[in-house]
């Protein structure tokens, strides 16, 4: 048979579109290489794992669906450009030059790799543009993609040149199978060079490497020889291709002049390993996965390596390799690849070799589009060969030639490319290669010279018809390719593409009609083959027996060994009897057979197609010509039963139809839907699966893909057994990850993973999409909650969808929105789920809302104008607190002085005596408005942040608000702003809260001043509690260093170590190290560093090695508490102590007697530094000059060799206090003594007894009790009576210290206080409130006299005896513990109050940290305690704010939850009552959280008790992350603001007033009238209820008389059905209780007119599943949801009477039943039958399910031979015919019996 002829499609002409961007971009750099690579490559080669081909795809359309453009990669010097057609896309560069790259999977990574080898390193680039860099210990030539990872090969000699286009050319493969890959992504903007990752002995012998995650290191490859692997050193075998979907790589090696083909294996058995190939074990017991090579095939005698290697496919579907040689020949190795049931093992062995005479050559997908053969896409092979031509080829056969059009390669490619004519190439024009092929398009490069030295090459990109333009075409073609023998199908292709199919279709419009002429005529010539046939035929190997020896090679073989034991003749004669023996004998010729054979597989492809084409309501006019091809086949064929099947489904076929002969053996063509009928009636397992098509049983069937969707869907809900990967109905399944307990569950995560969403529910049949929305529709009060968030929005819970999705990554989030359409309906999709960010990023300062006071002349910015939002007005209302705390905390505008409005010069004194006042009370300002605007907005990257200004002047509101300035020559400004500035600046800095990512390193640097100020180091430190200068690099921070501005180093100090908090990074550990001069070496250089730094690096050690309990930093930070002073700043030593202390609380925090290597010694130091009187030995307390006290100067102090504790006790106290925190270590508590007598009270300052207590109490955590008890008996009896004594007056003598009485009741009350803030902090415990609040009215009213109705009977007049100042600082204290638990200014309004504190470790030492409880006496004062520790309280805040959102409109909404608390000591498990917006509970504590209420969806979210903080930003997993749960509303209820009390949520009372029957029949104009109340629209009604504008809609056009036609009886049904949808929140059942309407009236009006409306009778059996839905509920095989199914049974049995009367009011019924049961030669005679008859006739048998006549009387005569003629038939019918309606039956017998009795 002669090949046919077509013409190439040419595209344009091709230049790599990187060559076009650096056009565009400029003139290049100087520098840059000419050289420059590129190649191309699909889509599918960057697409996720997880994403998988659209659901669009199950049926063809118009184009191709790879028809979405080619990629690029284009390469040059150091610089890569990816491009997707014709725009850039991104962008890498590299500080070295490229070698080459490749695209590579790698496990934990969902999406491609782009892996980039340069000289000395490899770099792996992420999609979204990150990068790891990876220096090789190793020289590396190339690089593949493996599905293992990444494959390395390494180079012998150092300077070996290195060819970068081998890798880049054959780097593109298919994408693999979607698999699961739940591992953590690792992410970084930039990543640092790591250091050399080769860990393995044998990775420096072998001679190819492989990488198998980023982050992981170079694993040696093995060769399997006798069971034992040994590494692979041969150099010589240089990779040439590998496959990143089969395991499999191809080497050459010039040596030997082979080529082999090598198995990568995983290989788990470490014991499998030859040791003498290794110098040593690793010393871990941990085996790593090792990888070896096996050779499964070579082949030798090639002088060069191949220049390709490709995948390809066989004619029969066989995968092959494919070799072009340099002796102009195309080399074809099959393969056999056998699965592993894991899905993840595979086993490759080759079979034979094959190959065809080719220059060049490239795999295309062209003949089966769409069809898989295992893992890889079936591909074709385009070969150029040596004749020049192209041809076009299956396997080796060859399909047909390719010339190119006329004119192309001698000019500009003509406009008019339409014309049919097909020439011959011009003269000297000639293709000399084809490369750079993606799916069906190509390059091919001419010579378009003379002579060679001439030559002038040009490239142009062309195309195939990768599938037909016809999606009829296409179904029909690949259904054919699935179900036809693979020689059948390679023979039709054959006949098919011989006869110029699509050679002539170059015009677009008519290129789908005359392809599918072309397909029509190509089967036409087949059926008149098997007819009568004298052409030769091809014979059909059924076995590979039978493919080997009907080879070519075999014939030669044979020939050639005459001796051979097989003969040719003798195999031939074998296979000839072995035919005749599978074979039917038939006297007609073998051609006649063979045809006969290939019509019949024909039959069944096409008849599979046809049913899956039947459950698409959009592919009705395909079904039509289908139908008539279908009819000629199976009547060619003699198939009545075929053609009587449909003839019923489409009565107009008969006229199509020529008298056939009827075969002896008729075969029941399948049908789904009487399978599905069957399945809903009777249940799966008594379905007959011989109903189904064969082609539906294979796995990886695109032609029923559909069709087997449906039919896994209806197994799974009735109940069908799994068994591995198939269902106990046959048929293959996918069930996506999830809990499924009930059938229904199942189904739904078979949908999801089927990508089966509410547009294809919508494609289907009414009938056939009603159980499906019925298990839709029982999943949605309350499905599982591990359920992925397509399965949520496909049972219509939005909210459920978008709290399993990750809230901080955004750029998923959008990818992940965009899937979940698919999933929603179509008339949803603008209300599909929107991200809506927490109320911190609602305003950015793009409108900023002005302050303005009523005596203010101007409006200013003081940085909380961002506060008010909706969030907050839907928590406060209409409460004015907000302002008053804005009010309050504005810095930014002078304060108001009370003068009088003539003022003298005593007077102006005054007022500069009261202005300094003021100003540092506004000094003090900043602290609170960073805690009340805490992470509460987000900043734009392209603009700076905005610091407000710190006014310290005055305003006279009786001298018209004029301004007083601080004088200057009174005090110093400077000095006085320097820490406030700080302290301001960290105020701007706190309000940005945490990104969705990390913060740009470039707007940190954007945002840094020429000269340094305060007002920035307070930005840096405010990002670095917050994490963000982990971005910062090293050379950042020395620029930082290097401004020698002291408040910034500080600053940048903590920043740092916050950032880093715990990780114990090296890096940062030496920057913190330099700026501790005690800790340099005795030759290092002397620096005079400020105690305020040294201070800040000893607590960014105790930050950065948090919880670690580090032996060598403990050792130093227990060393510096006891340091004595080396400089000048010895009024700040204390606070150095302090800050040692803390860091070495930090550092051993809660580690207890396990945080020191020498325990006792250690804590024995500790207690020494306290002055406790439990230590024994007297030496301990003198300590001698250490070398590094001797080398440095004394300063001002002269100390002895005793313990300064005065200096030390605080910070010792601190550090024991941490290091055994929550530990109930009571012999620790009781070495913290508290003074029991009058001269223990004299030997220890007060203040120190308050941190004793507080350091007791948090030791003894669960002793701390909210109760005056509690507190009293910390309180010594030695205090207590002095107290009472005191009180009562009853002794005036001097007998004991009176204010040393005082002071420590007043300081150990104090202390207690304070343990019970930090015990309660953010716990909003009343106990603990109320006791805190009457301390705080107890010390206030000692201050000054307080009304207050509260009796106490706490000791009175303590004024008397000890200063104001003491009671004071008391009352400061007690306050701030107060606000640390319900929180105050600052405090109170956390984070503009969404904000609270934690009670963890961590929390509670950062607490303890910034309210140390020794308060500074001025702005600048750092003498006890470092001011910029005060902000450390960020640490211990976290966000349990949550708000409620509704997910369709995206807005904030109040709603009812019933939040479970844990038991713990003080309580059991208990639930209490909510209204969002809310503050939870600790996440320790929490156990659920519930969404209940009538007028939203239940929901529960459950907490795992996990002992990290309630809002990590590194961990995406946990619920209720960033403090936004949605909700979604019940339709026909109000939100909680529109209707506060449900009063207009009586939906049922308002639709009975609307929908009133007398209402409907009134004029439209007083549907107008909006005067007049109750004249409410029905739109406007079912618009209160729900914002579904489908709904909304429909109520305006089908419920108002205004619009409606005046079909009263249509108007009453819309308004019965939206009230029905409404009222169940049903929306989706709207279009088919219409589509059950409209079918039922247009029966009835095609009877009453005699107009033909249905032209096929699909829509009868879809009516016929609807009723077996019915039944199905009220038998039980089907769970009823909500009391009934989701359709009314009243309405469906209306339907089968509405049907029933139909077909009963049918003039001449009876007759045409007659002139049926009397027919000979149904279904090609219909003589006698009017068309008005004949179609109600159809659907009265479709309907009732009549048989054919014959079957009829066949099942008569067998009655009548036992019963009399003059009985009833009836049961015996009834047994004969099971699947006939009994009233047919009836109508049969009726017939029977007086056919009878005449």
């Amino acid at each position: 048979m002669s090949i046919g002829v077509r013409q190439l499609t040419v595209l344009r002409e091709f230049k790599p579109f990187g060559l076009t961007a650096e056009e565009q971009d400029g003139k290049p750099a100087a520098d840059v290489s000419e050289k420059y690579a590129y190649f191309l490559f699909g889509s599918e080669v960057t697409r996720e794992r997880d994403d998988l081909l659209p659901i669009d795809s199950d049926f063809s359309s118009t184009g191709s669906p790879f028809d979405c453009g080619d990629q690029e990669l284009f390469i040059r010097g150091n610089r890569i450009i990816w491009s997707k057609g014709f725009e850039v896309h991104k962008r890498y560069s590299s500080s070295n030059n490229i070698v080459t790259a490749c695209w590579c999977r790698m496990d934990a990574f969902p999406d491609a790799l782009l892996c980039v080898l340069e000289i000395n390193n490899l770099s792996v680039y992420y999609v979204s543009g990150e990068v790891i860099c990876i220096p090789l210990p190793y020289t590396i030539t190339n690089i593949w993609p493996t599905p293992f990872g990444l494959l390395l090969q390494k180079s012998t000699d150092e300077h070996r040149s290195v060819k970068t286009s081998s890798s880049i050319v054959y780097a593109r493969d298919t994408g693999r199978a979607p698999k699961d890959y739940r591992s953590r992504r690792y992410t970084a903007n930039q990543h640092n060079y790591l250091e050399p990752i080769v860990k393995e002995v044998g990775a420096s012998l072998s001679s190819h490497l492989i990488l198998k995650h980023p982050m992981g290191e170079l694993q040696a490859t093995y060769i399997e020889e006798r069971g034992k692997l040994t590494v692979m050193k041969d150099y010589e075998e240089r990779t040439i291709w590998t496959s990143d979907v089969i395991p499999l790589m191809t080497s050459y090696n010039k040596d030997r002049l082979q080529h082999s083909v090598w198995l990568v294996e995983a290989a788990d058995n470490c014991n499998n390993v030859d040791a003498g190939t290794l110098t040593e074990q690793s010393p871990s017991d941990f085996c790593p996965q090792k990888f070896s090579l096996r050779r499964i095939w070579q082949g030798k005698c090639s002088q060069f390596a191949a220049s390709k290697v490709f995948f390809a496919t066989d004619s029969d579907g066989v995968p092959i390799i494919c070799f072009l040689l340099q002796e102009q020949k195309l080399l074809s190795v099959r393969l056999q690849i056998d699965e592993g049931g894991d899905g993840v093992s595979i086993d490759v062995r080759p079979l034979m070799i094959w190959s065809i005479p080719a220059i060049s050559a490239a795999t295309v997908t062209v003949t089966r589009p769409r069809v898989k053969v295992g893992r890889l896409t079936f591909m074709d092979i385009i070969v150029l060969d040596c004749e020049g031509s192209l041809l076009l080829y299956t396997g080796d056969q060859c399909l047909c030639k390719y010339i190119l059009p006329v004119g192309v390669g001698s000019g500009p490619i003509p406009v008019d490319d339409n014309s049919s004519r097909l020439s011959n190439l011009s003269y000297g024009i000639k293709i000399v290669g084809i490369d750079d092929a993606v799916e069906g398009r190509f390059n091919i490069t001419l010579n378009s010279g003379r002579m060679s030295e001439h030559a002038v090459m040009q490239i142009f990109r062309c195309t195939l018809h990768c599938s037909p333009s016809s999606s009829l075409a296409n179904d029909c073609l690949m259904a054919m390719a699935e179900g036809l023998h693979s020689s059948s199908y390679s023979h039709f292709l054959r006949v098919l593409w011989g006869s110029g199919f699509s050679a002539s279709s170059q015009n677009n419009e008519s290129n789908v009609e005359s392809q599918w002429e072309s397909f029509l005529s190509t089967v036409h010539r087949i059926i008149d083959l098997h007819q009568s046939s004298r052409h030769s035929f091809p014979k059909i190997p059924s076995t590979s027996w039978d493919f080997l020896i009907s080879s070519k090679f075999h014939t030669s073989y044979g020939k050639q060994v005459p001796n051979s034991c097989i003969s040719v003749v003798n195999v031939s004669g074998c296979r000839d009897s072995l035919s005749a023996a599978v074979h039917v004998p038939d006297k007609r010729s073998p051609e006649v057979i063979y045809y006969r054979q290939l019509s019949s597989e024909m039959l069944d492809s096409l008849h599979a197609l046809y049913e899956n084409l039947k459950l698409n309501n959009l592919r009705k006019q395909d079904l039509w010509k289908l139908v008539v091809l279908l009819c000629k086949i199976a009547a060619s064929l003699g198939e009545a039963s075929y053609v009587d099947y449909y003839v019923r489904d489409f009565p107009c076929v008969l006229s199509d139809i020529y008298f056939f002969q009827r075969t002896v053996t008729q075969r029941a063509p399948p049908s789904l839907f009487h399978w599905l009928e069957t399945c809903l009636r009777r249940g799966c397992h008594l379905a007959d699966l011989n109903y189904l098509p064969s082609l539906i049983f294979k796995g990886n069937s695109n032609a029923l893909c559909w069709a087997r969707k449906v039919v896994c869907f209806y197994s799974l809900l009735l109940g069908a057994e799994r068994n591995g990967k198939k269902l106990s109905t046959g048929v293959y399944y996918d069930i996506a990850k999830g809990t499924a307990q009930t059938p229904e569950e199942l189904t739904v995560l078979a949908m999801v993973a089927e990508r089966f969403g509410h547009p294809q529910l919508d494609l289907l049949p009414v009938g056939v999409s009603l159980p499906l929305h019925h298990a839709l529709d029982k999943c949605r009060d309350s499905p599982p909650s591990d359920w992925p968030a397509a399965a949520y929005v496909l049972v219509g819970r939005e909210d459920l969808a978008m709290a399993s999705l990750k809230p901080f990554n955004q750029q998923e989030n959008i990818q992940n929105n965009v899937n979940l359409t698919s999933f929603s309906p179509a008339y949803r999709l603008h209300l599909r789920p929107v991200t809506v960010p927490s109320f911190v990023s609602e305003n950015t300062r793009v409108g900023i809302t002005k302050v303005e006071d009523a005596d203010a002349t101007k409006s200013v910015e003081d940085g909380m104008e961002h506060i008010f939002n909706s969030n907050t007005q839907l928590r406060f209302g209409r409460d004015l607190r907000l302002n008053e705390v804005r009010r309050l905390l504005c810095s930014a505008r002078p304060v108001a002085i009370q003068t009088p409005a003539s003022p003298t010069a005593t007077d102006q004194d005054f007022q500069q005596h009261q202005l300094w006042n003021l100003a540092q009370r506004t000094t003090a300002l900043p602290f609170g408005r960073g805690a009340f605007t805490l992470a509460t907005t987000y900043t734009l990257l392209t603009e700076a942040l905005f610091v407000p200004k710190l006014i310290l002047a005055g305003r006279l509101p009786s001298q018209q608000n004029a301004t007083v300035n601080l004088d200057p020559n009174l005090r110093s400004i400077s000095e006085l702003k320097s820490w406030p500035e700080f302290h301001n600046g960290v105020a701007a800095g706190l309000k940005l809260a945490p990104f969705q990512g990390k913060m740009s390193r470039t707007w940190i640097l954007y945002n840094k001043p020429q000269e340094p100020n305060f007002s920035h180091a307070g930005l840096l430190l405010a990002l670095g509690l917050h994490e963000h200068l982990r971005v910062l690099m090293i050379s950042d921070v020395y620029r930082y260093l290097a401004q020698e501005h002291d408040i910034t180093t500080c600053a940048l100090l903590l920043g740092l170590s916050a950032s880093s908090r715990g990780t114990m990074d090296p890096a940062i550990s030496k920057i913190l190290l330099v700026h501790i001069p005690a800790r340099h070496p005795s030759n290092f250089p002397e620096l005079e560093l400020p105690t305020v730094l040294q201070s800040a690096a000893l607590m960014g050690i105790g930050l950065l090695y948090e919880g670690s309990a580090h032996p060598l930093t403990t050792k130093i930070l227990l060393g510096e508490i006891g340091r004595r002073s080396g400089g000048d700043n010895v009024l700040e030593r204390e606070g150095y102590a302090v800050a040692a202390g803390c860091a070495l609380g930090l550092v051993a925090l809660g580690r207890g007697s396990d945080a020191f290597s020498f325990m006792d010694a250690s804590i024995d130091q500790l207690f020494q530094y306290i002055g406790s009187k439990g230590v024994n030995s007297e030496k301990s307390f003198h300590i001698g000059p250490s070398s590094d006290d001797q080398s440095r100067s004394i300063g001002q102090m002269l100390e002895g060799t005793h313990i300064n504790v005065d200096v030390t006790a605080p910070g010792a106290t601190i550090a024991l206090a941490l290091i055994f925190l929550k530990t109930e270590s009571e012999v620790v508590a009781s070495r913290l003594h508290i003074p029991t007598s009058h001269f223990e009270l004299q030997y220890l300052r007060p203040d120190f007894i308050m941190l004793r207590i507080i350091a007791r109490s948090l030791i003894m955590w669960s002793r701390i009790c909210p109760s005056k008890g509690w507190v009293d008996s910390l309180v010594p009896a030695v205090v207590n009576v002095g107290i009472v004594r005191l009180t009562n007056e009853t002794n005036d003598n001097d007998e004991f210290d009176r204010q040393a009485l005082v002071q420590a009741y007043v300081n150990i009350v104090t202390g207690a206080c304070i343990s019970i803030g930090l015990k309660y902090a953010g716990t909003r415990n009343g106990d603990a409130q109320e006791l805190l609040y009457n301390y705080a009215i107890y010390f206030l009213s000692e201050i000054k006299y307080v009304s207050h109705s509260s009796k106490t009977d706490l000791p009175k007049g303590l004024l008397h005896h000890v200063d104001r100042g003491t009671l004071e600082i008391s009352l400061h204290l007690v306050i701030l513990s107060l606000c640390v638990i319900s929180l105050a200014i600052g405090f109170l309004f956390l984070g503009g109050g969404v904000r609270t504190f934690s009670t963890r470790d961590s929390a509670v030492a950062a607490l303890l940290i910034a309210l140390y409880p020794r308060l500074p006496t001025g702005p600048n004062d750092n003498r006890c305690h470092l001011q910029a520790f005060r902000h450390l309280y960020v640490i211990a805040a976290e966000s349990r704010w949550l708000q409620t959102v509704d997910v369709d409109t995206g807005l904030p909404v109040y709603s009812s939850l019933e939040v479970t608390v844990l038991e713990t000591d003080q309580f059991s498990e208990t639930s209490y009552s909510e209204v969002t917006p809310c503050i939870l509970p600790e996440r320790s504590t929490l156990k659920n959280v519930r969404v209940c209420g009538p007028r939203y969806w239940p929901q529960v979210i459950d907490f795992l008790h996990e002992g990290k903080s309630w809002l990590n930003y590194a961990v995406k997993s946990y619920p209720l992350n960033g403090g936004l749960l949605y909700v979604k509303r019940k339709v026909g209820f109000c939100s909680y603001v529109d209707d506060p009390i449900g009063c207009q949520s009586l939906l049922s009372r308002a639709m009975h007033k609307v929908f009133d029957k007398p209402s409907l029949n009134n004029s439209s104009s007083r549907f107008r009238d909006e005067c007049k109340p109750g004249s409410n629209k029905v739109g406007q009604l079912v618009g209160t209820f729900s914002a579904d504008p489908s709904l909304i809609a429909f109520a305006e056009v089908c419920c108002e008389s205004s619009w409606n036609n005046g079909d009263d009886n249509f108007q009453e049904f819309c308004s019965q059905v939206i009230f029905e949808c409404v009222s169940n929140d049903r929306p989706a059942l709207l279009p088919i209780y219409l589509s059950l309407y409209t079918t039922i009236a247009s029966m009835w009006e095609q009877v009453k007119d005699g107009r033909i409306v249905f032209h096929d009778l699909s829509f009868l059996q879809s009516l016929k599943l609807a009723l077996a839905y019915n039944e199905a509920l009220k038998s039980g095989k089907l769970s009823t949801t909500r009391g009934g199914g989701i359709i009314q049974s009243t309405f469906l049995e209306s339907i089968k009477k509405h049907v029933e009367g139909i077909l009963s009011s049918s003039s001449g019924l009876r007759d045409c039943l007659i002139k049926y049961m009397n027919l000979e030669n149904w279904p090609h005679n219909l003589s006698g039958f009017h068309e008005q008859e004949a179609i109600p006739f159809f659907w009265y048998l479709q309907w009732y399910s009549l048989p054919p006549p014959h079957v009829v009387k066949e099942a008569a005569q067998k009655i009548r031979a036992r019963v009399p003629s003059s009985s009833s038939m009836l049961p015996l019918l009834r047994l004969l015919l099971p699947n006939t309606h009994i009233k047919a039956i009836s109508q049969i017998d009726e017939l029977l019996l007086s056919s009878g009795s005449k």
